[in-house]
């Protein structure tokens, strides 16, 4: 299994980054995908999932409205269109998925950072 992040840099506030993450080594078109970040001195937080049909998604509280998860079955990826971004968005990006077993998959993130 590979998960592979990219898509993230430095963008001023108010900015707009679109994250892309790769997937292999699994069928990608059954399995929900998701979106954590990390923050300096903060734990993993759940940004952004997706239903393995892309049907249906969830938010957390504080990206909604500007963030938007989707994904393309077709070229195995998942994306993260991140608008409106704030200084307090900076964080490392992680795509991630559980298989059946109840086992993680985690790729090695991608940097965001907004600030002027």
């Amino acid at each position: 299994v590979q998960l592979v992040e990219s898509g993230g840099g430095l963008v001023q506030p108010g900015g707009s980054l679109k994250l892309s993450c790769a997937a292999s080594g699994f069928t990608f078109s059954r399995y929900a995908m998701s979106w954590y970040r990390q923050a300096p001195g903060k734990e993993r937080e759940l940004v952004a999932r997706i239903h393995s049909t892309g049907g249906s998604t969830n938010y957390a509280d504080s990206v909604k409205g500007r963030f938007t998860i989707s994904r393309d079955n077709a070229k195995n990826t998942v994306y993260l269109q991140m608008n409106s971004l704030k200084p307090e968005d900076t964080a490392v990006y992680y795509c991630t998925y559980t298989n059946y077993y109840g086992h993680s998959y985690w790729g090695q993130g991608t940097q965001v950072t907004v600030s002027s």
